[in-house]
């Protein structure tokens, strides 16, 4: 029903309520009319409603369209979309009013800030760590983020007499964490071919970065020896995880056991076991999966329900392509604690993507260059037992 026809039968309903309000002269109503009355008035009620609603509906329509006409050159989003496919006159038009550089540079074209934000997302869901980590900066124009630190704790206050002067302590000292802007490029090429013939070439071209950009930051994550990258999981190091942190007990040479996992886990503390998980090599998972315990009985929990990590003693388990999976004596195997606690993942001043749309095109391809500025490190050495062959 159009809004004229609610108009207008609103309208009618209304004269037949004033012709029984005058029928009885402000006499209670009775019988029929009583309840004729009364389902006028119900729907005089729905259409008021309906009506309400349609006039909200096409002022918003209208405030909208006020808002989002179009202007000529200066839709970046779509002009950025039009550019990652090739298009020379976007390329140009683009460049003319957007870029850091002038024609004279060949052309390379700064990703506008739509495109950006979809993809600082997808490296939220796509990197696992990113989710277990507690996220933290940005940077800015800082060279460096620096988190103060106990270094040593202050020993326990101790009881004493009600006179008696307060021993001073002598332990307490503080440090400081520094997470700094380490730089991430990759360069990635795609078929012109491929733009031209995908029915949605941005997100053709989005999906082949952030898998760039997600298994680079894993694989940081996970072995990173902190050196111009972020410092890894798996990396014994005084300002990450110690070897005193290690924990091989119950392991064989070449096999993780159930007591050792047992041993990893009452490693750390209590209050660190509430957030706890297991990050591991699926080669490794695949072995403790054949593990019994005493009883006979599998130590591995298979996930009952979607998108829910499988458990290993209590706790979710994580898998990761870039978790060492050598199996020898000495080797590192798995890591079990509080990631939100005890990682850190530092963001510095976002992602830039660069366009090349000439420097490969006699390849059939275009070149897309993908930077990302931030860092990571475990924070809390306590929060984690590193799982280690015997």
């Amino acid at each position: 029903m159009t809004l004229n026809e609610m108009l207008q039968e609103r309208a009618k309903v209304y004269d037949q309520l004033k012709t029984l309000q005058n029928q009885y002269n402000d006499k209670p109503m009775e019988g029929a009319d009583k309840d004729t009355y009364g389902n006028l008035e119900t729907r005089f009620d729905e259409l008021t409603a309906s009506i309400d609603a349609e006039n909200k509906k096409l002022a918003r329509e209208r405030q909208m369209g006020e808002q989002m006409k179009p202007e000529a050159k200066t839709d970046k989003g779509e002009m950025f979309a039009k550019a990652l496919t090739g298009n020379p006159d976007a390329v140009k038009e683009y460049r003319a009013a957007h870029t850091l550089g002038t024609d004279a540079t060949a052309g390379y074209l700064t990703a506008p800030v739509e495109f950006v934000n979809k993809l600082i997302v997808g490296l939220n869901n796509d990197v696992f760590m990113r989710q277990l980590a507690t996220i933290v900066g940005p940077i800015g124009q800082a060279q460096s983020l620096g988190f103060p630190t106990v270094a040593t704790d202050a020993a326990d206050i101790s009881w004493t007499g009600e006179i008696t002067d307060a021993t001073e302590d002598t332990t307490l000292q503080f440090g400081r964490r520094e997470f700094k802007p380490n730089r991430l490029a990759k360069l990635v090429k795609v078929s012109k071919t491929l733009i031209r013939h995908a029915p949605n070439p941005d997100q053709t071209i989005l999906d082949r970065i952030l898998y760039k950009v997600a298994i680079a930051q894993e694989n940081a994550f996970m072995t990173g020896d902190g050196s111009s990258k972020p410092l890894g999981i798996f990396v014994a190091n005084a300002n990450g995880i110690n070897t005193d942190r290690d924990v091989s007990t119950g392991n064989t040479a070449t096999t993780v056991t159930f007591d050792g996992l047992t041993e990893a886990k009452y490693a750390i503390k209590g209050q660190y076991m509430r957030n706890a998980s297991w990050v591991m090599h699926r080669d490794l998972v695949k072995m403790i999966s054949k593990i019994k315990d005493g009883e006979g009985q599998y130590i591995w929990q298979p996930s009952v329900q979607m998108g829910q990590p499988d458990r290993l003693i209590g706790a979710p388990v994580y898998m990761s392509e870039y978790a060492p999976n050598t199996m020898t004596t000495g080797k590192y195997v798995a890591v079990y604690g509080d990631f939100k606690n005890g990682y850190w993942v530092c963001d510095s001043d976002g992602l830039y993507i660069t366009v090349l749309d000439q420097l490969y095109a006699l390849g059939n391809q275009m070149g897309y260059v993908v930077e990302y500025f931030g860092d990571g490190a475990p924070v809390l050495p306590e929060a984690f037992a590193r799982v280690k062959l015997g």
